[in-house]
């Protein structure tokens, strides 16, 4: 079977080309698809992988416009492969992921206030769900959002967000909320894109949702209707 990856080189003219590989193997994932050109065509074919096992997040990329663990992929013929989006590309299909920790930190998710305070096993499931985060990056590629307004912080960070308001253990969530308010949670369509890449099963849209509604009962509006409604001066 054929397939095409985008290929990068900072060095290289022109940067950016399209490689079509012809992979001798059947029913195979896309890890091992991409682990085979390196071994027997190209050596320099460059790409992250970890665990193997869809827990590290590391071999996160996009195939067809669809990001995904390539290794839990089956690859197809004629899938094209790139690397996730909105994170500079360092060499072929392997980012800079430091953009989106910089999100996590312009959203003050390491400021929780935990000290020594227990946390109950029902607390703690309050939050199981995102804290099964892997750390892919996937949701923030598949944002639309970040297309138009790269300052947007993106759902990877608004979803860790809702876990550090939502922890027991965090005496006062109001740090967070306030962080949130600029290019965050009033700036998400609510499109649903990164749920269906989360490869943890987390929905980023439902906790950006909560995020809003937490805001509202702090005091927060939506600074899109911050101007309420205008119907004319009443005529008698």
């Amino acid at each position: 079977m054929k397939i095409s990856v985008k290929r990068f080189h900072k060095e290289r003219e022109p940067q950016s080309i399209d490689m079509e590989f012809d992979v001798a193997l059947e029913d195979c994932t896309l890890l091992e698809a991409l682990t085979h050109i390196k071994r027997t065509e190209d050596a320099s074919m460059t790409f992250s992988s970890g665990c193997r096992s869809s827990v590290c997040g590391s071999c996160a990329m996009r195939v067809n416009g669809k990001e995904v663990l390539a290794c839990a992929y089956k690859v197809q013929d004629g899938d094209y492969i790139e690397p996730l989006r909105f994170m500079p590309v360092l060499k072929d299909l392997v980012v800079d992921a430091s953009a989106i920790e910089e999100t996590n930190k312009r959203a003050k998710n390491f400021a929780s206030t935990h000290g020594s305070k227990d946390q109950s096993h029902d607390d703690a499931l309050l939050i199981e769900t995102q804290t099964d985060c892997i750390l892919c990056g996937a949701c923030y590629s598949a944002c639309p959002v970040l297309e138009m307004t790269p300052e947007f912080l993106g759902p990877f960070a608004l979803t860790r967000s809702w876990r550090q308001v939502n922890d027991s253990r965090n005496e006062d969530g109001k740090e967070i909320i306030d962080a949130v308010q600029t290019k965050g949670i009033w700036d998400c369509t609510l499109c649903n894109e990164c749920v269906p890449v989360c490869p943890a099963g987390i929905a980023p849209k439902q906790d950006i949702s909560m995020l809003q509604a937490k805001s509202g009962t702090m005091g927060y509006m939506n600074p899109n209707f911050g101007g309420g409604l205008d119907f004319g001066t009443p005529q008698f």
